[in-house]
């Protein structure tokens, strides 16, 4: 029974990044610091306390005619979505901060996304992108996160510019709500551009074993694979692909090709993976607090002792829209923070933030390529940037 009950005590723990002083403007998150999800989650607990710690550095936040320091309240969720509603309860409830930040992965920011709803109290996340979040008419879910549905946007245009033209292509996802609804926009994209989809498969979240998948993509002869899912599952699917001589002229994936992690973790075998990303660190994206992206990305890097990807990017422009916000409504109070929110138009690391009538702003990706040890930005809103390792040798053929 102590053990029991000791679990349970840690469950509920919280983590606090940022201490808090009494005049100091509490925003809480529950996020993923253990459990299946944790390796991605670590970008968002990592940006938080980053951010934060810049803006506090400058003096804080203006909050009418007094500066006023932010500090973090998080607890972590342990990747289980009803522990993470549960604390996201909590922090509203009994903790009483301020304001919410948004954990990582859809299906987590469905759920807690209606415990802000439910109090009126704003949560900025940047961990969720499934349209299913901004379809509810919620009036208190912002989302820093581009569209799922539009995910392999850019990649289907930059398919039709390829030679040899690709025809054929399989799409698979994942059931859970960032996955479909990536299934849900990739599908029209692709009839709208006139590829033949041969293969559009719906998959199990957390799935280990590709092998009957791969098989049908080497035997219907797709040149194009997309597969949106989790890290884990890409790992494993390129493992299995590999091992199954299942070579198409390319393959893309929602996750993974932008992380140092996933490109060390397959070493070679990495190569030739397109992904996309909405981030790149960029000495153009022009930021109030920490100047610019690049030198965001070589701070990030210094303390961390890992690369940001566009996770980190957009978990710290998240605090610098509740940041920008606070200061705007010259007030902490929620109902005028979630105003100020909605009429945000501000330059940040992360690149331009003003929300959507849904609450959700809309950068375009940049599609990528690992080549070699390098990860290329290949394909952008103005075309083509670099050329493409395409097509896909053989595997015995690298």
């Amino acid at each position: 029974m102590m053990s029991l009950l000791g679990g349970a005590l840690m469950a509920s723990a919280a983590f606090t990044a940022v201490p808090a002083a009494a005049d100091d403007i509490v925003l809480g998150a529950s996020v993923q610091l253990t459990g299946s999800s944790a390796n991605t989650g670590r970008y968002y607990k990592d940006a938080y306390t980053f951010a934060i710690e810049k803006i506090n550095a400058a003096g804080g936040v203006r909050v009418g005619g007094e500066k006023r320091k932010l500090a973090l309240k998080i607890y972590d969720n342990q990747s289980d979505v009803n522990l993470s509603v549960r604390q996201y309860t909590q922090l509203v409830a009994k903790d009483k901060v301020a304001l919410l930040l948004g954990p990582f992965a859809s299906n987590f920011a469905l759920a807690d996304s209606a415990v802000s709803e439910k109090y009126q109290v704003p949560m900025v996340q940047g961990g969720g992108a499934s349209d299913q979040i901004f379809s509810r008419k919620f009036k208190y879910i912002f989302g820093t996160l581009a569209p799922a549905s539009n995910y392999f946007g850019s990649t289907v245009k930059m398919l039709k510019e390829l030679q040899p033209a690709p025809k054929t292509v399989a799409l698979l996802y994942a059931d859970d709500a960032f996955d479909v609804s990536v299934g849900e926009g990739t599908r029209p994209l692709l009839k709208e551009a006139g590829f033949n989809i041969v293969m559009d498969e719906k998959y199990s979240s957390n799935a280990s074993d590709f092998n009957s998948l791969l098989s049908q993509i080497k035997s219907n002869g797709a040149e194009v694979v997309l597969v949106a899912g989790h890290e884990t599952e890409i790992l494993n699917f390129v493992r299995q692909a590999k091992s199954l001589a299942v070579a198409p002229k390319m393959y893309s994936f929602t996750v993974g090709v932008p992380s140092e992690d996933f490109r060390k973790a397959l070493g070679a075998d990495a190569d030739y993976a397109f992904g996309m990303t909405a981030w790149l660190p960029s000495a153009k994206l022009k930021d109030r607090w920490f100047g610019d992206a690049a030198t965001f990305a070589k701070e990030y890097k210094a303390k961390f002792n890992y690369d940001p990807d566009y996770h980190a990017a957009s978990g710290a422009a998240d605090i610098e829209a509740l940041a920008q916000a606070i200061e705007n409504a010259g007030d902490t109070d929620p109902a005028k923070v979630r105003d100020a929110l909605a009429k945000l138009n501000f330059d940040s690391l992360y690149g331009k933030i003003a929300f959507g009538e849904n609450g959700q702003i809309d950068l375009p990706q940049t599609v990528i390529q690992v080549q070699g040890n390098e990860l290329k930005a290949i394909y952008g809103p103005d075309g083509l940037i670099e050329k493409p390792k395409y097509p896909m040798p053989a595997w015995n053929a690298r």
